[in-house]
C-alpha cells in the first residue's frame, strides 16, 4: 500500500516540512504493473503475497477491479508491503519500501503459478526474494525490472529477455551513469555482454533507450503535463510486457510503453493513474 505525502519540496536530511496532503493508494511495483496491463485490456495474472491486514484486502480488491487474475495472490500472516512516498510540487518523488508480505513469496509458489498459467511473458521486480525471481526467470520470455536497485547475479541477467533499469538502477548494475546517448549505450552494452537479449533504460521525461546486440535507439517521451511520476516506470513496464505478449516488435512496444508511462504522470496516485487503451490511442497516434 502506498502512503503518499504531497509537499512543496522534499525535505533535506534532518529537516521537517509541512505537507500539503496525504492519501493512501493501492501500490507495489508488481501490482501496479499488473493493473497497467488490466486497464489496457490485456490478460494478466498476478503471483505474490499480501498480509492479513486491512491493506491486504484493499490490495487484492484493487487488482480484481482492474480484471487481474488473483488466483496466485496468497495471504500470509503479518503486514502487507507498504511504501512511504513523498511527492513534491514538480511531481518528483522519494520512496522507501517496507517489504512486509512481499518477503514471503516463495520459489514453489512462483513455479506453481508459471506451470498453471503458462504465460506468454513473465515480468518480475526486486521487491520479492531472489529465489522467487530466479524461479520466474525459468519462463521462456522473462522481463526483469531491477527495482529497487541492487546488484544482480550474472546468471540472472543472462536469463533476461528484456532488462528494464531506470537511470539510478543502471548505474547500480554497471557503475556507469546513463546521462547521454553514449553513456546509455555503454551501460546497456555491459548488461548485454552478460547475456541479456535486450536492455531498455527508462529515462523519465527524456523517454527511453533500447539496446540490443545490433545497436541502440533513443525513444523520446511525448509531451504531457506531469503532476505525479510515482508509478510511471510501472506503467511503462506493464505496457511493454503486454505489447510484447501481443506480438508487437520491441521498438514499437517501447514507443507505446513510453506513451503509457507519460499518461500515468498526468494523474495522482499509482494504480489510479493507469490509462486505458483509448487514451493510449489518442496520444500515440500512428505509433499505435
Amino acid at each position: 500500500m502506498d502512503l503518499v505525502f504531497r509537499t512543496a519540496r522534499i525535505p533535506a536530511v534532518g529537516e521537517t516540512v509541512l505537507g500539503e496532503g496525504f492519501a493512501t493508494h493501492p501500490g507495489g511495483k508488481g501490482a501496479n504493473q499488473a493493473v497497467a496491463i488490466g486497464r489496457l485490456g490485456g490478460r494478466v495474472s498476478f503471483a505474490g503475497c499480501v498480509g492479513d491486514d486491512v491493506f491486504g484486502d484493499a490490495l487484492r480488491q484493487s487488482l480484481r477491479d482492474a480484471t487481474v487474475d488473483t488466483e496466485h495472490l496468497l495471504g500470509v500472516k503479518g503486514p502487507s508491503g507498504t511504501a512511504g512516498i513523498l511527492v513534491d510540487a514538480e511531481g518528483r518523488n522519494l520512496i522507501v519500501v517496507a517489504p512486509g508480505a512481499n518477503s514471503a513469496v516463495t520459489e514453489s509458489a512462483v513455479d506453481e503459478a508459471i506451470r498453471t498459467i503458462l504465460p506468454a511473458v513473465v515480468l518480475a521486480q526486486l521487491e520479492i526474494p531472489l529465489v522467487a525471481i530466479e524461479a520466474a526467470a525459468k519462463a521462456e520470455r522473462f522481463v526483469l525490472n531491477p527495482a529497487p536497485a541492487r546488484p544482480l547475479p550474472a546468471e540472472l541477467v543472462a536469463r533476461c529477455y528484456v532488462l528494464t533499469p531506470n537511470e539510478t538502477e543502471i548505474e547500480t548494475l554497471t557503475g556507469i551513469a546513463a546521462t547521454d546517448g553514449d553513456s546509455c549505450d555503454a551501460a546497456a552494452r555491459a548488461l548485454l555482454d552478460q547475456g541479456a537479449e535486450y536492455v531498455v533504460i527508462t529515462l523519465g521525461s527524456r523517454g527511453s533507450y533500447l539496446a540490443s546486440p545490433k545497436g541502440g535507439m533513443h525513444f523520446p517521451a511525448p509531451n504531457v503535463e506531469a503532476i505525479d511520476t510515482t508509478a510511471a516506470g510501472d506503467a511503462f513496464n506493464g505496457a511493454l510486457v503486454m505489447f510484447l505478449a501481443e506480438g508487437r516488435e520491441i521498438g514499437n512496444a517501447v514507443a507505446l510503453a513510453n506513451c503509457v508511462g507519460a499518461l500515468s504522470t498526468t494523474r495522482l496516485g499509482a494504480q489510479e493513474s493507469m490509462p486505458n487503451r483509448e487514451e493510449l490511442r489518442n496520444l500515440a497516434g500512428n505509433q499505435y
